[in-house]
């Protein structure tokens, strides 16, 4: 899709009641408010720095979120770390200000090809003009788009011809499609069906319009010699995607540098603990679909991926997700790992090299992605992550579809501000050991 992440304000999935702490604006804030207006009606001293606000990636300090249930709440030491969190959130005020600027210099949808990589294109019409746009999509690569098929009511199925309009949206969907071309001639109803379909899924849509011959005087984008003119382009959250990119390397490259040695002692006691690699790479679905080889510690016994299809008839989990209790090919270093999430310390190297984010819905084998429904591949409209909301919310949770759900529910809220909140929950959950 064009958007990696989608706005506020969409309709959300139901059955995400336990999520209300970490999405901004969910239950409970009407009452944070009412309770804040009446201390200050009573002449309450508001401590000034007790939170800040960063326009632009909706990062806003809560000093809540710093204190675990459980643990205790030390007054030097929550003005310690809102006065170390207030400087940050001024850096980052700064940073997304010059991003800001410019991304608007630059052009959003580069920088936001960039940030997302090729852009998947359908083109409807598969006369010669959309025959000539894949043939010099094709030869120009640096483009940054490359064509999935054409759509073509009139054309038999075959030779790039993928399906009819009234399948627009399916096939727009099973190709992660971001922009659709239109490469006349153009019926009207046809046309605003397109139109009409793309909007609902946040896609780009252009069209190549017959100009008889005449060239246009306005502003638009040619590819090939063929004027393009934009219909509909979804507006991009670029500064903040530039942050979180930001915030992933720096993120990954501080913990591979500062947890190097223990990452030497785990892969120490994984290779003397059982025979076999101390490192388990394996593919997983990507963003869009695409794959790519995840790493972790090995917890399990060497070949037991040939074991699975005959443990399948335990599986625990609800839907395309494998997952049972006291697992036989778990060995006993790697019962520890999972435990406190140490197994997944590796993919900090994923991170850096741009496979995986930080918070994101978390990827998926191969095997479980080929029993997607078609409702499931939004969640591949953005990078996986180490951690996201289902991990810190619903991590025992048996549905796969509660997971899918949440999935949804964060790519539609995301912020800076929710990622660094799920970042925090999963270091709680983590020293609580609360893997399995």
């Amino acid at each position: 899709m064009s958007s990696p992440f989608f706005q506020t304000g969409q309709a959300q999935p139901q059955g995400t009641e336990w999520a209300a702490r970490l999405i901004p604006g969910a239950a409970g804030a009407c009452d944070r408010k009412k309770r804040q207006r009446e201390a200050i009606g009573h002449g309450a001293n508001v401590p000034s720095g007790s939170a800040s606000l960063v326009p632009d990636c909706g990062l806003k300090v809560d000093a809540s979120v710093f204190s675990p249930r459980g643990l205790p709440r030390d007054r030097c030491g929550q003005s310690w770390v809102r006065s170390a969190l207030g400087g940050i959130a001024g850096i980052l005020q700064s940073v997304a200000s010059l991003a800001s600027r410019w991304a608007e210099r630059e052009g959003n949808q580069g920088v936001a090809r960039g940030l997302g990589g090729m852009r998947n294109v359908l083109i409807v019409g598969a006369g010669r003009l959309g025959h000539r746009l894949a043939r010099h999509l094709e030869k120009h690569p640096e483009l940054g788009r490359s064509v999935c098929g054409f759509v073509d009511d009139w054309k038999p199925l075959g030779n790039g011809v993928i399906g009819r309009i009234s399948a627009l949206a399916e096939l727009a969907r099973t190709g992660f499609v971001d922009e659709v071309i239109l490469a006349g001639p153009h019926d009207r109803e046809k046309t605003l069906r397109v139109l009409r379909a793309a909007q609902q899924l946040r896609l780009d849509v252009k069209m190549a319009p017959d100009l008889f011959g005449c060239e246009p005087t306005g502003g638009t984008e040619r590819i090939g010699g063929i004027p393009l003119i934009c219909l509909h382009e979804e507006r991009l959250p670029v500064a903040g995607l530039l942050l979180k990119r930001a915030l992933d390397v720096v993120g990954a490259v501080t913990g591979l540098i500062l947890m190097g040695p223990a990452l030497a002692l785990l892969a120490a006691l994984v290779r003397l603990d059982s025979p076999g690699p101390v490192l388990y790479a394996a593919l997983r679905a990507g963003r869009k679909g695409r794959p790519f080889r995840c790493y972790k510690f090995r917890t399990m016994v060497r070949g037991a991926d040939a074991l699975k299809e005959e443990l399948r008839k335990r599986n625990q989990r609800q839907g395309p997700f494998f997952k049972i209790a006291d697992d036989p090919r778990i060995t006993r270093v790697g019962r520890v790992l999972r435990r406190y999430s140490l197994d997944e310390l590796p993919q900090l190297w994923n991170v850096l090299r741009g496979e995986m984010s930080l918070v994101g819905p978390r990827p998926h084998p191969l095997d479980d992605f080929s029993a997607y429904s078609i409702e499931h591949l939004p969640r591949l409209d953005v990078l996986p992550g180490m951690t996201g909301l289902w991990q810190v919310t619903a991590r025992r949770d048996p549905s796969f579809q509660t997971g899918m759900n949440l999935d949804i529910e964060y790519i539609h809220r995301w912020s800076l501000k929710m990622d660094m909140r799920i970042l925090l929950k999963t270091a709680v959950v983590v020293l609580r050991g609360g893997g399995e």
